[in-house]
C-alpha cells in the first residue's frame, strides 16, 4: 500500500465511509507455485554449504568477538580508574556486546545443528523408503511366482 493510498483511506474513514484493506498481489498466472512443481528447490549441497557457513561464522564470531570484549573491558577499566564517567558507559556497552554476541552464536549453532539434523533425517528417510520399496518388490515377485508368471 502506497503512502498516498493510506492517507486517502484515513480521510475516507474520517468522513465515515467504509474502507477495506486491499492486498497487492501478482496477476493471475504470474507465478506463485500453482503448477505441478513448486517454486522452492533445495539441493543437499546448498544446505551443507549454509550449515558450513553457519558453523564457520560461529567459530569466527566466538573468537573475534572475544578480542573486542576484552579490549573494551580493559579500556573501560582504564577510563574508570582515571575518573572518566565514560568508563562506566563503555563497560555497559561491553556487557551488552557479550549478550548480543551470545544471541548470534546461539542462532548460528541452531542453524548449523538443524541443517545437520535435517541432512541425517533425510538420509534415514531415504534408507527407510528404499527398504520399503525393496520389500514391496519382493512381495510382488512372490505373488508373480505363485500365479505362475
Amino acid at each position: 500500500m502506497a503512502w498516498d493510498e493510506w492517507e486517502q483511506l484515513k480521510a475516507e474513514t474520517a468522513r465515515g465511509r467504509s474502507t477495506q484493506t486491499r492486498l497487492d498481489q501478482l496477476a493471475p498466472g504470474g507465478g506463485g507455485g500453482g503448477g505441478a512443481r513448486g517454486d522452492l528447490t533445495v539441493h543437499q549441497r546448498d544446505l551443507a554449504s549454509i550449515g558450513s557457513a553457519a558453523h564457520d561464522l560461529f567459530e569466527d564470531l566466538g573468537r573475534y568477538s572475544d578480542h573486542a570484549r576484552i579490549s573494551s573491558m580493559k579500556a573501560a577499566g582504564g577510563l574508570r580508574s582515571e575518573g572518566f564517567a565514560l568508563g562506566s558507559a563503555l563497560d555497559h556497552v561491553a556487557e551488552r556486546w557479550v549478550d548480543q554476541v551470545q544471541t548470534l552464536l546461539d542462532a548460528c549453532a541452531h542453524i548449523s545443528n538443524h541443517l545437520r539434523y535435517t541432512e541425517n533425517q533425510h538420509a534415514a528417510d531415504d534408507t527407510s523408503i528404499a527398504g520399503t520399496l525393496s520389500s514391496i518388490s519382493q512381495l510382488d515377485r512372490g505373488f508373480d511366482e505363485r500365479k505362475g508368471n
